[in-house]
Order: C-alpha cells, then sequence, then structure tokens
C-alpha cells in the first residue's frame, strides 16, 4: 500500500538528515487537513491525532478510539494507541520513552505544502511539551516533508503516467471538435464530458480547469472559459490536468486556428512557438540533480527575452504530485512571493512542469507545459511533448 511504502521511506529520510522524530499533529482533517495526512493515514481523523515516524524505525500513531481501525489498516505503523479522553498522557509517555533529540513537527515558513499546523495546535503541543521539558527540542519538519513528496516512488510516477496519458487522451479528442464559430465554453464542457466518460477527477478546481483562452485580451491564466468566440487567425490556449489514483497532471497546449487561404501558421505565431520550445528543451536539458530551480528558470526565462518577448511573470515550472501544485521545490525566479523555494537543490523523483509563455501580438498566448521526473542522469518527459503548432482547420 502507497502509505506504507511512504512511511518506510521517511524512515531513512530522517536517518539521511539526522533527525530523530516526525510528528504530524492535527484534529478534524476534514476541516484543517494537513497537506502530509495523504502519506500517513488512510482517512480523515477526527480528534487530536499524532503520527510518528523516528529514525529507528519505530512508527507510532496516536487517534482517538474510532479513528483506529482505519490507521491500522495502512500496515504502516507498529502500533497505533487511541484514546477515549484526550491525546496528552499517550502522547507525552511515548515521547519520553524514544527521548528524541528533536520533534519535527508539520510547520513551515516558507513552504504551504510543510505548513499544515495550525496555530492553536501548535501552543496545545507546546503547552504538553513543556510539562516534561520537550518544549525547546522543536522544530520545522519543511526538510522531511517536502523530501518525503518530491522524491517520487515507483507506485506514484506509475500514477502520474496514468493521469497524463489520460489528459492527452481528451486533448488529442479536443483537437477534432474546435472550429472557428464555437465558443471557449463549448470547448471546456466538451472536455467535461470526455472526464465524465473516462471516470477520473479534476487535478484543480473544474471552474477553472481546463482553462481556455481564445485570442488576444484573455484574463491568460487561472479563470473560467467564458463565451468568447473561437476567431481565424487567433492562438488558443488550452490548461488542463486530471486526478488519477489520488495523483495529478497539468499540461498546457496551444492551437493555431488557420484563415481560411492558409495551411500554415504565419510567421508571427510560429516564432512564437518556436521559441517556447527552445526555451522549454534548452532548460530541460540542464535539468539534473544538485542544479538550483532559480538556474533552470533564467535559461528559459533569457531566451524568451533575448527573442523579443515580455518575461514571463510567474515561475518556470512548478513540481506535480498529489496537487497540480505540489512540492518545494521551484522551477523560479528570485522573487519574494517564492521566498527561498527558487534556491532549492534539484532532486532524483521531482515531477515538475516546465511551463513558459509569451504574447503573439493580436493573436493570443502561445505557451506549452509539459511534465519531466529527474533522474540521475538530468531529466525525462512523462507527458509526450507537444513539438508541432495544433492547426485548427475549417
Amino acid at each position: 500500500m502507497l502509505i506504507k511504502e511512504k512511511v518506510n521511506q521517511a524512515v531513512d529520510i530522517l536517518k539521511e538528515f539526522d533527525i530523530d522524530c516526525w510528528l504530524t499533529f492535527v484534529r478534524e482533517s476534514s476541516i484543517n487537513g494537513d497537506p502530509s495526512l495523504d502519506f500517513l493515514a488512510g482517512s480523515d481523523v477526527t480528534w487530536h491525532s499524532a503520527f510518528m515516524v523516528t529514525s529507528s524505525g519505530d512508527t507510532h500513531a496516536i487517534v482517538g478510539r474510532y479513528d483506529k481501525k482505519a490507521v491500522e489498516e495502512t500496515g504502516a505503523y507498529r502500533e497505533v494507541e487511541s484514546f477515549v479522553e484526550g491525546i496528552k498522557t499517550p502522547l507525552t509517555t511515548y515521547l519520553k520513552k524514544i527521548n528524541p533529540r528533536q520533534i519535527a513537527i508539520n510547520y513551515s515558513k516558507d513552504s504551504e505544502i510543510c505548513d499544515g499546523l495550525t496555530y492553536g495546535m501548535y501552543l496545545t503541543l507546546y503547552d504538553y511539551l513543556k510539562e516534561i521539558g520537550f518544549e525547546k527540542r522543536l522544530i520545522s519538519a519543511e526538510n522531511i516533508v517536502s523530501a518525503v513528496r518530491q522524491r517520487k516512488t515507483k507506485t506514484e510516477l506509475d500514477y502520474i503516467r496514468e493521469a497524463i496519458k489520460k489528459t492527452e487522451d481528451i486533448f488529442a479528442k479536443v483537437a477534432k471538435f474546435i472550429k472557428p464559430g464555437k465558443n471557449e465554453k463549448e470547448i471546456a464542457d466538451f472536455m467535461k464530458q470526455e472526464v465524465k466518460k473516462a471516470g477520473v477527477g479534476y487535478a484543480w478546481d473544474p471552474n477553472t480547469c481546463p482553462s481556455v483562452f481564445a485570442g488576444p485580451d484573455t484574463a491568460e491564466a487561472h479563470y473560467s472559459p467564458t463565451g468568447k468566440v473561437i476567431e481565424r487567425g487567433h492562438v488558443l490556449n488550452m490548461d488542463f490536468g486530471l486526478k488519477v489514483n489520488g495523483y495529478c497532471s497539468d499540461l498546457q497546449r496551444t492551437f493555431y486556428v488557420l484563415r481560411e487561404n492558409e495551411t500554415t501558421a504565419p510567421a508571427d505565431v510560429q516564432k512564437g512557438f518556436d521559441t517556447i520550445v527552445r526555451s522549454i528543451e534548452t532548460a530541460k536539458k540542464a535539468m539534473k540533480p544538485g542544479v538550483q530551480g532559480f538556474e533552470i528558470d533564467k535559461i528559459s526565462r533569457d531566451i524568451i527575452v533575448s527573442a523579443g518577448y515580455a518575461e514571463f511573470p510567474h515561475a518556470l515550472g512548478h513540481q506535480v504530485g498529489r496537487y497540480a501544485h505540489d512540492g518545494t521545490a521551484l522551477l523560479g525566479p528570485a522573487w519574494e512571493k517564492y521566498a527561498q523555494k527558487p534556491f532549492q537543490k534539484l532532486e532524483k523523483g521531482m515531477v515538475f512542469t516546465i511551463e513558459p509563455r509569451l504574447t503573439v501580438p493580436e493573436r493570443g498566448i502561445a505557451t506549452i507545459e509539459d511534465m519531466v521526473v529527474v533522474t540521475d542522469l538530468g531529466a525525462e518527459y512523462l507527458s509526450t511533448p507537444q513539438k508541432e503548432l495544433i492547426l485548427i482547420k475549417s
């Protein structure tokens, strides 16, 4: 089972970082769920719950009485302890028994994916540990959580590949559906019918998945399809992803709607598209373990700008996993909003999008988003890269 696989992986990660204990502390997780709970429990939990993994290989969960069986069935824990009146006594008793030098808990200043502990829960835990003199042993679990999320196992990669394949299948079908005169919403509705037929989920909010942007003067990203009509001579781009077995895809494709007398895209559209392809390929070739994310972003960004286009207003690529935007390390510039994420080093098993964009004046946005996995030697495509414009005929 995947949970057991990831918990076992966490033991090795704790050894690597020389941290004794990783403690994830949650309550009413259907309301205030921690992002790491996907890797630690088979379902939501109700009362205060603690999931602990140690570098010695001990795995221990303390949950409310009615949550015990579901957690036991994950097979990930040597012991699942339950309580009725409160968690303080079993939790402090266990921690005194293992006597860890550090207790890495689920908060982070820079990474939202590692920051599931609410302030109230922090105060509760702090008070518990103060009673036994352990309160100064608390540290952030950011390094541990990041590694567990980012280092994809074979099972996780298989799930991501399946999500990508189904996404590409729907892109192929919608390419035959798009015609001048149809509008963005009609195209999105066609794709949603295909999602329903496939029996899978969306990688993000279906109000904006898929996103469809026809021609110039659009919202550009993160916006619902509108009644805007597809016109000849315009660029059309779409952002779309699926969730399969709990894992996501996130792809973008660019189309050109031929005019009646055209058989190929005009020079300005082709130049923009070719620039995007070149920036992706060059960035991908530079990706390997140990390289920092901002270095890869700069390679792609410089190609776009040197070709005469404005730089894109976002990171080159983000990680994908349980969420469409996942992980800590980022292929991004050193901007305030990205904090320390662009300075994280790439590691084997990380799955990234690569998604530069540019504006072709009076035509629309040209962009491609493909997915790669970092390997020992570099990066490999997980998706089938778009190398040619998809031409829409009447």
